[in-house]
């Protein structure tokens, strides 16, 4: 190294000599340049020197780096082989002590093979490869064990007394209650339950739900997703039966149906609404989202899962509503096909969301079926009720000319048609593509008129004719009344009801000229021979006879008196309307009594036994005419 000393003192000798002569010439600049380049020429000698020892020196250096990462590759290695045999012994001891921990273990099984398939060139990596493999299939049968026995632990039916409590108290209070229902025409107090809230039932711990997905995941990472599918399918449907038979659902069809009374079939259907809806809002809502925690990020299982597990129940329950759907039609089902109709719209929405995965198209299509089945049965009964109103043939006579039982029957059968108005606008809108307002009035008017002309022909048997009238006016009055006190008023009209009350009025005057204007005549001064004169012989000054007035009032006496034996056991049903016949009848009947009794009564009076000819007073009369139209029996009259 001393001639590289030599020359570095040679060159610091120069910089000074250059820095003092610098400015001096143009020639000492350029003796600098020379000399610069002389030094550049003898450093590039020295680094071409060096090389060869700058090299040696940095292979070295890479050698050390390489050993290091051998090492510490070789102790990564070593310690999955450590890991390994951890894991092994947490999977030997299996789930049951440590479910968390023997999971873990499970990924890290996983993660060992996966290490130690990318040191193939080992050999005994594939000796570990092979060994882990086992392991995991062994862990994995552990897991889908584990899997069936917490699942089967936590899956318990669901009591009934559970469900009931998730109804909202609306329903609760409105007898929503199956087997507590008061089932029959209006069953559905409850019917607007659509954005009630529903308080679900908790059938599987929120706690044990992520170990449950866990374990679910695993299985499907190994493959084993059919199994698991297959597991969860078998338990979870089973509880979901048991819970439904717990609450009452029977897998009933139309021959079942058929042979059942219809108060038994009455109180089955209002349970069937009920279940419906507990069914739907309730029980398969919760397994819903048990479902979706469970198989989360395998949606597609998850839903295919579902479907099984409802698909069953969700049947039997359908199937019932077919069999009522189709059965043999009948006026009193109108009522319970309407209410199937209600929920079936009700839980449409829901049904469309809890089942819209692609694996339950078959259950949407049936629930939408069901619907128009429904709907089309009850415009088909609604149909037969007016055939069976026009055409009723009930031998069944009211002796007394009161509303006869046909009569009110189809007025209640009205009234309630009219709880069900906003659905039967919606079925006939749906049916028809019109206004379903004006056709449920048009239905109306017609059941109306179909009623009116059979109880025109049933007032026909009455021999009297003055009963046919009254028989009339009671039901035409029954059926007016009615409707004005209903919502039919609104459908029928004003003027329907004014019509139908001139009706009133001259069936009432129609009774009062039959029954009242023969006996009316003989209170008549004119009589049957000619004005002033009876033509009996006896004349009095006035040229009648004492025979003539004695004959008139026995005749009026005969009369009257049957007249009031027999219409007393006539019914006015409505006491306004009877106390106004018996105004109307007075009215007429008492002035001209009076004008007749003053005038021809001191005739009689003057001779024998008056009082067997006038027997009556005016205040007798009114007396009598109070007792007309009670249905008294003939004992009544009597006594």
């Amino acid at each position: 190294m001393g001639a590289y000393d030599g020359v570095m003192e040679t060159l610091n000798e120069r910089a000074d000599f250059m820095k003092e002569s610098m400015n001096k010439s143009q020639t000492i600049t350029d003796n600098m340049v020379s000399i610069l380049g002389s030094f550049d020429h003898r450093l590039s000698a020295l680094e071409t020197a060096m090389r060869p020892t700058q090299i040696r020196t940095h292979s070295i250096r890479r050698a050390h780096e390489n050993i290091d990462r051998t090492i510490k590759a070789a102790e990564v290695v070593l310690g999955q082989f450590d890991l390994s045999r951890q894991v092994e012994a947490k999977i030997l001891k299996g789930p049951h002590e440590d479910l968390e921990s023997y999971l873990e273990a499970v990924n890290q099984l996983r993660s060992i093979i996966k290490f130690f398939s990318g040191y193939k060139s080992l050999k005994s990596s594939i000796e570990v490869i092979n060994h882990s493999t086992a392991l995991l299939g062994k862990a994995i049968f552990k897991l889908e064990e584990e899997f069936r026995q917490i699942l089967t632990i936590q899956s318990k039916p669901v009591e009934p007394d559970r469900l009931l409590e998730c109804l909202p108290n609306s329903v609760k209070s409105s007898g929503g209650s199956p087997g507590h229902n008061q089932p029959g025409p209006k069953q559905s107090a409850d019917k607007s339950t659509q954005n009630v809230a529903f308080t679900p039932p908790t059938l599987i711990s929120d706690r044990i739900l992520p170990l449950i997905h866990n374990l679910g995941h695993q299985m499907i990472q190994a493959g084993q997703q059919q199994e698991m599918f297959n597991i969860y399918r078998e338990i979870r449907s089973s509880v979901i039966e048991q819970t439904l038979k717990k609450l009452g659902v029977e897998r009933l069809g139309k021959e079942d149906v058929q042979k059942m009374q219809w108060e038994v079939l009455e109180a089955k259907i209002g349970n069937w609404i009920h279940f419906m809806r507990i069914a739907v809002k309730i029980l398969f809502a919760s397994e819903k989202k048990v479902c979706d925690q469970i198989f989360e990020g395998h949606d597609a299982l998850g839903d295919q899962a579902f479907c099984e597990v409802t698909g069953n129940s969700m049947a039997t329950l359908l199937s019932f509503g077919e069999a009522i759907a189709r059965s043999k039609r009948s006026p009193e089902k109108l009522f319970v096909l309407l209410d199937m109709y209600e929920i079936m719209r009700e839980l449409q929405s829901e049904i469309d969301i809890i089942f819209r995965s692609k694996y339950c198209v078959d259950m949407r299509e049936a629930c939408i079926s069901l619907s128009r089945r429904l709907a089309k049965t009850a415009q088909e009964t609604f149909v037969d009720f007016q055939e069976a109103v026009e055409k009723d043939a009930t031998k069944t006579s009211v002796f007394d000319g009161t509303v006869h039982p046909l009569t009110s029957y189809v007025i209640n059968y009205v009234k309630f048609l009219f709880d069900y108005q906003s659905t039967l606008k919606q079925l006939f809108r749906e049916s028809t593509n019109g206004d379903g307002g004006e056709k449920l009035a048009d239905v109306t008017t017609e059941i109306m008129m179909a009623l009116q002309n059979n109880l025109d022909g049933k007032s026909k048997q009455y021999k009297d004719p003055a009963l046919t009238q009254l028989f009339l006016m009671n039901n035409i009055h029954y059926i007016v009344r009615s409707v004005r006190r209903s919502e039919a008023k609104d459908l029928l009209g004003d003027d329907w009801v004014q019509i139908h009350r001139r009706i009133v009025q001259q069936h009432a005057n129609q009774y009062k000229r039959i029954s009242w204007s023969k006996i009316l005549q003989c209170l008549s001064v004119q009589g049957s021979g000619g004005s002033g004169s009876f033509n009996d012989g006896g004349s009095s000054a006035s040229g009648v006879s004492r025979a003539g007035v004695k004959e008139r009032f026995k005749t009026f006496n005969i009369q009257f008196e049957e007249l009031h034996q027999r219409q007393s056991q006539w019914t006015v049903p409505d006491s306004e309307l009877r106390e106004s016949l018996r105004l109307a009848v007075a009215e007429v009947l008492l002035p001209a009594y009076r004008s007749f009794a003053k005038r021809f009564g001191p005739m009689i009076q003057n001779g024998k036994n008056p009082q067997k000819y006038i027997r009556y007073s005016p205040e007798d009369l009114e007396r009598m005419l109070a007792e007309f139209f009670e249905g008294k029996t003939w004992n009544d009259q009597k006594r």
